[in-house]
C-alpha cells in the first residue's frame, strides 16, 4: 500500500467520524437517524463504563495490530487538535515540530490519579479527562447555541418570504459552569494543538496513555531504518506527536498516533509503516514499570462534598429544598448513574423536552456537569425514551415505553401553603390536568373549591405538575428524586390513599 494512500484513508475516516459526531450532537431536528448514536458507543471510555466487552476487545486488537488508530481517526478531540494544528500552519508560517522526550511520570501520574479518584467515587476527574466527553461538552455548550442561532436567522429570512421550512427554537446557556469548562477546554486544548500538535494526547489524556502502552507492542508501526537515516530531521519537523528522534534514529511508539505525516517527508525512504521484527527498536522504559508499581500505593484525597447554597426569594409561601436530585429515567439509581456517567452531555443535547441539564453541585463536587433533570422549562414526555436509547456509557439504561410508564424516577410533593387554592381562594387544578398517571386528583376543599390530593405510589416523577403549577414565587408541587428508581404501581391496580403534605415532610 502506498504511503499517501494511508494518510488519505486516515484523514478521510477522521473527518467523516468527526463531522458525523459533531452534527449528531447539534442536530435538534432529527436530520441524522437515531441509529448514529452508535458512533458514541464505540468511544473507549463509554465502552469501558458500559462493559461493552466486544468493543473493548476490538480496540485492544486493533491497537496491537496497527497502533493508536483510535486516537488518530475515531477520537473527535484528536481530530479537533489536528484541525487546530492545520489552521496554525495555514494562518502562520509553516510549522516545524521538534522532538521532546516522553513525560512518562506525568502521563502515568495522570492515569493513576484519575483511576484512583474514580474508584473512590470521585468521577469529576475522569469526566474532565475523557476526550470524547470533553468534546461533547464543547459541542453542546458552545457549538450548538451558535447552530441554533443560525437556524433562527434562517427562519426569520425564509418566513419573511412565506417559506416555513425552518422554525424558531430556544437558545440558552444551560449551565454556566459547564459552559465555562467547555470554553476552557476548547481554548486550552486548541492552544496546545496550535503550538505543539498532540500535546494533550501525549501528556494528559488517559486514553492516549493507556493505548500508548499497548501500541509499543503493535505489529504494524512506523519503523526507522538507521542505516538509511541521515538525521536530517525532516520527519521530526512534521511529527505532531513529537515522538521521532532523528538524531538517535528512534520512534517512541507509545506516543505515535499513526498520522503518517512523516512517511512522505523522508527522501531517503528510511521510514516505513510495516510489521516490525521481534526485537524492539526503542529501549525498554523501566521507569514506566516502576511507576506503575508505585502508583498502586498512591493515596487518593477524598474531596469534601460541598453543599449548594439555596437562595431564598422574598414573598409568600414556603420554599422547598430538594433532598435528592433527579436522575434521568433508566439510570437505575444515583449510585449507578454517577459511576457510569462521564458528562458527555449527549442526553442534554438530545432531550426533546430540554429538561436534562448539567448539574452544578446537586450531586456534590464529584458530580459537577453530570446531567440532572430540571422542570423549570418543561417536563418529561410520558412516552419518550430518547436518553436511554442514546447513552453510550450505560449510565442511562434503555427502557421500553411500557417500562418507562412504570419507572418512578421521583415522586410528587404537595405543599398546601403555596397552592393558590389555599392562598388566593381561587380554583386551579392545572397539576391534576397534566398528570398522565392521575397521581394528583382534585378533592373538595371549601366554598365549592377543590384542592390537590397526591398519590405517590403511582407517580412516576415526570414533572408535568411542577412545570405547570402557577404558584409563585414558590410552586405548590415539586418532584423529589428517588435515589433508587422504583417501580410505580399501575393506576388501575392501585387504590388511592390520601398523602397530602402540608409542610416539608416526605
Amino acid at each position: 500500500m502506498k504511503k499517501n494512500i494511508l494518510k488519505t484513508l486516515r484523514v478521510t475516516v477522521s473527518l467523516v467520524v468527526f463531522i458525523l459526531i459533531t452534527f449528531y450532537f447539534m442536530d435538534f431536528a432529527g436530520l441524522i437517524p437515531q441509529s448514529f448514536h452508535r458512533l458514541m458507543h464505540i468511544q473507549l471510555i463509554p465502552a469501558l463504563l458500559s462493559w461493552s466487552v466486544i468493543i473493548l476487545l476490538v480496540w485492544v486488537v486493533l491497537t496491537l495490530l496497527f497502533g493508536r488508530v483510535y486516537c488518530s481517526s475515531i477520537c473527535p478531540l484528536g481530530t479537533y487538535q489536528d484541525v487546530a494544528g492545520q489552521l496554525s500552519e495555514r494562518i502562520g508560517k509553516k510549522k516545524r515540530y521538534t522532538y521532546s522526550p516522553a513525560k512518562t511520570w506525568l502521563r502515568l501520574g495522570v492515569v493513576a490519579v484519575v483511576v484512583i479518584a474514580f474508584l473512590c467515587g470521585f468521577g469529576l476527574l475522569l469526566n474532565l479527562a475523557d476526550p470524547y466527553s470533553a468534546y461533547g461538552r464543547v459541542v453542546i455548550n458552545l457549538f450548538k447555541p451558535l447552530y441554533l442561532l443560525g437556524n433562527n436567522l434562517l427562519e426569520s429570512v425564509f418566513s419573511s418570504y412565506g417559506n416555513y421550512t425552518f422554525y424558531q427554537v430556544e437558545v440558552s446557556v444551560r449551565e454556566y459552569v459547564s459552559f465555562g469548562v467547555a470554553l476552557l477546554t476548547l481554548l486550552g486544548i486548541g492552544f496546545l494543538a496550535w503550538k505543539n500538535g498532540r500535546t494533550w494526547c501525549n501528556t494528559i489524556c488517559p486514553v492516549g496513555t493507556t493505548l500508548g502502552v499497548l501500541s509499543r507492542f503493535s505489529l504494524f508501526r512506523v519503523r526507522m531504518d538507521p542505516d538509511l537515516c541521515n538525521g536530517c530531521g525532516k520527519c521530526t519537523s512534521v511529527c505532531k506527536a513529537s515522538c521521532i528522534n532523528s538524531k538517535e534514529h528512534t520512534v517512541d511508539h507509545s506516543r505515535c498516533v499513526a498520522c503518517f505525516n512523516c512517511l512522505d517527508s523522508c527522501r531517503k525512504k528510511a521510514l516505513s509503516y510495516s510489521a516490525v521484527a521481534k526485537k524492539a527498536d526503542t529501549p525498554t522504559d523501566t521507569a514506566r514499570r516502576r511507576f506503575l508499581m508505585a502508583g498502586v500505593t498512591t493515596v487518593a484525597v477524598t474531596p469534601k462534598i460541598l453543599a449548594k447554597a439555596q437562595s431564598l426569594a422574598t414573598g409568600q409561601g414556603k420554599a422547598y429544598e430538594t433532598q435528592h436530585p433527579i436522575t434521568p429515567p433508566g439510570s437505575v439509581s444515583r449510585e449507578h448513574f454517577q459511576s457510569h456517567c462521564t458528562a458527555c452531555h449527549l442526553c442534554v443535547g438530545k432531550c426533546p423536552s430540554r429538561i436534562i441539564k448539567p448539574a452544578f453541585m446537586e450531586y456534590g463536587l464529584g458530580g459537577v456537569m453530570q446531567p440532572t433533570i430540571n422542570f423549570e422549562k418543561g417536563f418529561c414526555n410520558f412516552d419518550c425514551t430518547v436518553c436511554g436509547d442514546i447513552c453510550p456509557n450505560g449510565a442511562i439504561q434503555p427502557l421500553t415505553v411500557e417500562e418507562k410508564h412504570l419507572t418512578q424516577m421521583g415522586y410528587v410533593v404537595f405543599i398546601k401553603e403555596n397552592c393558590i387554592v389555599y392562598t388566593d381562594g381561587t380554583s386551579c387544578g392545572a397539576c391534576s390536568e397534566h398528570c398522565p398517571t392521575q397521581a394528583i386528583a382534585m378533592i373538595p376543599y371549601k366554598d365549592g373549591l377543590t384542592i390537590p390530593e397526591v398519590d405517590r405510589d403511582i407517580c412516576v416523577g415526570c414533572g408535568g405538575c411542577e412545570y405547570v403549577c402557577p404558584a409563585r414565587p414558590y410552586r405548590a408541587v415539586h418532584i423529589e428524586g428517588n435515589p433508587i428508581h422504583l417501580p410505580a404501581k399501575p393506576f388501575e391496580e392501585h387504590e388511592k390513599t390520601e398523602t397530602v403534605i402540608d409542610d416539608f415532610g416526605f
